[in-house]
């Protein structure tokens, strides 16, 4: 029988500061086309909708790849997985920086999918399983901290480097990165042999628990990727990387407010998240084309956002409270399903009509979302 490793204070602060950094390293790699969208359209000589695939392969690979890698997996010790996965990250990166052609940059997005959805599925619930149970909570929070720290830091950085040095060069160092998260992982997470084994029929019963947070998820994450996706060529503007900035720091605030309203009153928090972003969003192609109405509703768009992966997966968690890894698995299914389905619907618009269209598109998606989660929170106070 393996046994765990016995928890101290530096193990779990390790490992906990492990998965943190791996899953900012995956999302950074996800979402950094999308500050490189225009140089990489360029030199393959495609268009934005086009270009725009790279953010849609990923996110139907993952939608698959949760559910199947979690089930294929499920006796395998979780630390090796999760190096395993960060290893098949890297040469999704070093391929990307190589690929002479654009088929084959969408054969290194197909692996990058393949990570998120085995690397989120079973490395975003393990947090009770490197903590005392009072440590639980702060340090989930502490792993998802990870998604707009990847926005912060991760996708301007990546797009300023790309600026300067090439684009291909972003690539390369997220590849150079996932080696050495690897070997922290490996080093700072214990052996984790699996405790609870998650079976087709635990999945199956949590999606039918879960129908409302799958409706949240879908319209709020469509509309949000089919305008954030093709926000480069609607800012058209040399600054890029400093208003993707500014539209991260929006979000990490924002993630840290509705980390702790949430827990208070969570449908109220995901409706005024979404209400956040529709405003931005319809208000975009009429103020956004000046640097300061870019910057002000950039910063509106990322409070709101930054809410949104806190507000859905304590949703699918609310669903299916006995089976953590299964709403996990859930959650990031769907969310990578509907992120590329709005990556392809922003993309269809943005050749069909125009960048400001997208915007639009999204908005109209966030306003709906409002009204749903509205009508949710009304019907829970009538029951």
């Amino acid at each position: 029988m393996t046994i765990e490793l016995t928890r101290t204070p530096a193990t779990h602060r390790l490992g906990v500061a492990a998965l943190t950094l791996g899953i900012f390293t995956i999302v950074t790699t996800e979402i950094l086309p999308v500050g490189l969208l225009t140089p990489i359209g360029a030199e393959f000589g495609l268009t934005a909708g086009r270009t725009g695939w790279l953010m849609t392969m990923p996110g139907l690979v993952a939608a698959v790849a949760a559910p199947v890698i979690t089930v294929t997996t499920s006796r395998v010790d979780r630390r090796l997985m999760l190096c395993a996965l960060m290893a098949l990250l890297a040469a999704a990166g070093f391929l990307a920086a190589a690929a002479p052609s654009y088929w084959l940059e969408l054969v290194a997005r197909f692996l990058v999918g393949l990570t998120i959805g085995g690397f989120w599925s079973i490395g975003a619930g393990l947090a009770q399983r490197l903590v005392p149970a009072e440590w639980t909570a702060r340090a989930t929070a502490v792993i998802f901290s990870a998604v707009p720290l990847g926005t912060v830091l991760g996708v301007p950085a990546g797009t300023f480097f790309g600026e300067l040095l090439g684009w291909r060069t972003s690539f390369a160092a997220l590849g150079v990165l996932s080696l050495v998260v690897m070997v922290i992982l490996y080093l700072a997470v214990p052996p984790l042999p699996p405790l609870e084994v998650t079976r087709l029929p635990v999945l199956r019963a949590a999606l039918l628990r879960s129908h409302r947070a799958l409706l949240a998820t879908c319209l709020i994450v469509i509309g949000h990727f089919a305008a954030y996706t093709y926000v480069t060529p609607f800012l058209h503007s040399e600054h890029t990387s400093v208003l993707l900035l500014v539209y991260g720091v929006a979000g990490l605030a924002g993630n840290l407010v509705a980390g702790t309203t949430a827990a208070r009153n969570l449908r109220l928090t995901f409706a005024t998240c979404a209400g956040l972003m529709a405003v931005a969003m319809l208000l975009l192609p009429l103020f956004g084309h000046t640097t300061l109405g870019a910057v002000v509703l950039l910063v509106v768009w990322g409070l709101g956002y930054g809410g949104v992966p806190v507000c859905t997966m304590s949703m699918f968690a609310a669903a299916a409270p006995r089976s953590r890894e299964a709403a996990t698995v859930l959650f990031t299914s769907s969310f990578q399903a509907v992120l590329s389905l709005g990556a392809l619907v922003g993309g269809v618009v943005v050749d069909a009509w125009s960048a400001s269209s997208a915007m639009v598109v999204g908005g109209v998606c966030a306003a709906i979302t409002v009204g749903v989660v509205t009508w949710f929170r009304a019907q829970a106070t009538d029951t």
